[in-house]
């Protein structure tokens, strides 16, 4: 699936070649300051290659080649003391991918009194060259600007314990997530929710701003496959039902095998078209295949989320990616509207009908027979689960008036307390800005009613998501 994408890494330092035989052993220590990059990087699990030290226009020349022949998706380049930005360029104009500039200094200070003790001058200049990895940043940023290459830097120390290692962790993560989304294909099965205009998006846009393949499918295949599924296939399933859910006395056997036979065939239908994603919906008249496929539907999708393969109901396709955005995290990533509003408590009730992320769930989710799927066709099982407590983030994918893309997120906090247990996912969430002010600044942003919600603060990943996929993260706390 996309999701087994491996990103791939490029490493680099800079330098000027000038300098190795006026300072003896420089070269040979701004070298070994690479490794260290090179080793923290490498412990990422991606797949890393390091051109090395890069001190020539012949080199850069070189390596500006070895980075398109190597497919890298992301470099890093360490500035490891003064160099020529005519070093860089070169490889920039090559490479085609984002470009992390990496200013690590090798300690905290330097040691005055100790360096001001040394022998000669040319000893101190070397030693002060040693230092001197924040020179050329400036130099490099200017000509990234002027040439409309984006620049990003990370500052910081060699030091592991640094902060600014966090940094380039979440540079990693956010790469990440841009090649597995290049890399996604999302099946978008039935049509849209007749009225519910918010949701209604520019698929070519979409695909445009994330990449990936969009499968227009039909809730007919679905059904047809589902015929072919055969009982042994479902009853096994059921048994797996049994393993990841909490299924309430209530439910009963018939309903169950239902659900089985919907779970099975939504597997072959990802496996046939290889989908990483799905958005579905479909209107339904009662007593048809396709009402007996899409009211026993919420199961098998629910255990399709919990599988890295987020599945958003109403044909939410700007929501679907929203989902496959927080699980390529490793946040998880739920569908989730406001339910309602507690101002005792100072929280937002949110939830949905539908699939649930049940990896992300506090404890096994239940599942609940229903009456009635209230605004849609027929009655069947559900889910009904609540987010584990501690930081969350939400994402929408907004669509602006403009026609372009935006992440609007906001950090806060899955708290406990009471629910409605209502068979739907549903939690109580807290913001450090207050329920009111929250509601009201995440709406002035215009986003569709839904959203994903994912585990742990994530919006400093987002934020460099948005950069390398050259479009706008709003935070709105």
């Amino acid at each position: 699936m996309a999701n087994e994408q491996q990103l791939s890494v490029g490493i680099l330092g800079i330098g000027l070649h000038t300098y190795w035989e006026q300072f003896d052993g420089l070269k040979q220590q701004l070298e070994n300051y690479l490794d260290v990059v090179v080793q923290r990087i490498e412990s990422k699990s991606v797949n890393s290659v390091n051109f090395g030290l890069v001190d020539t226009i012949d080199r850069a020349f070189e390596v500006g080649r070895l980075c398109r022949s190597e497919e890298i998706d992301l470099l890093f380049v360490h500035t490891t003391t003064y160099a020529l930005s005519a070093t860089l360029l070169p490889i920039l104009q090559r490479a085609k991918v984002p470009v992390i500039i990496l200013n690590l200094s090798p300690e905290d200070a330097i040691d005055y009194e100790n360096f001001n003790k040394l022998s000669d001058r040319r000893a101190m200049t070397g030693e002060w060259l040693r230092h001197c990895g924040a020179c050329p940043v400036p130099e490099i940023g200017n000509v990234m600007s002027r040439l409309g290459i984006p620049f990003y830097e990370v500052t910081g120390l060699l030091d592991q314990q640094d902060a600014c290692w966090q940094e380039v962790e979440d540079w990693i993560s956010a790469a990440q997530v841009v090649k597995i989304m290049a890399n996604n294909r999302l099946g978008a099965i039935g049509t849209y929710y007749s009225g519910m205009l918010d949701i209604y998006t520019d698929l070519t846009k979409q695909l445009g701003t994330f990449g990936g393949h969009i499968e227009i499918l039909e809730i007919d295949e679905l059904t047809a496959i589902r015929k072919t599924i055969t009982k042994e296939q479902a009853l096994l399933r059921v048994n797996d039902f049994y393993q990841d859910f909490d299924i309430r006395p209530d439910c009963n056997d018939e309903e169950l095998l239902r659900a089985a036979y919907t779970s099975v065939a939504l597997d072959q239908l990802v496996a046939n078209y290889q989908l990483g994603s799905i958005a579905y919906y479909h209107k339904g008249i009662p007593g048809t295949d396709n009402e007996e496929t899409i009211t026993s539907i919420i199961l098998g999708t629910s255990l399709l989320t919990a599988r890295n393969i987020p599945v958003a109901g109403e044909y939410e396709i700007k929501n679907a990616q929203a989902m496959k955005i927080m699980d390529s995290l490793g946040a998880g990533g739920s569908f989730t509207e406001y339910y309602a509003m507690d101002y005792q408590d100072d929280v937002v009730l949110m939830g949905h009908d539908g699939p649930g992320h049940i990896q992300i769930a506090d404890g096994k989710t239940k599942v609940r027979p229903l009456d009635v799927y209230h605004g849609k066709v027929g009655k069947g099982l559900a889910v009904e689960m609540q987010i584990k407590v501690g930081p969350v983030t939400l994402l929408s994918v907004v669509e602006t008036q403009d026609g372009n893309l935006v992440l609007l997120f906001a950090e806060g906090e899955s708290v406990e307390g009471p629910i409605l247990k209502i068979g739907n996912t549903n939690s109580r969430y807290r913001f450090p800005i207050g329920a009111r002010n929250f509601v009201q600044a995440w709406n002035q942003n215009g986003p569709a009613h839904h959203c994903a919600v994912g585990l742990g603060h994530q919006g400093s990943k987002l934020e460099k998501l948005a950069k390398l996929l050259g479009i706008q993260a709003i935070k709105v706390c």
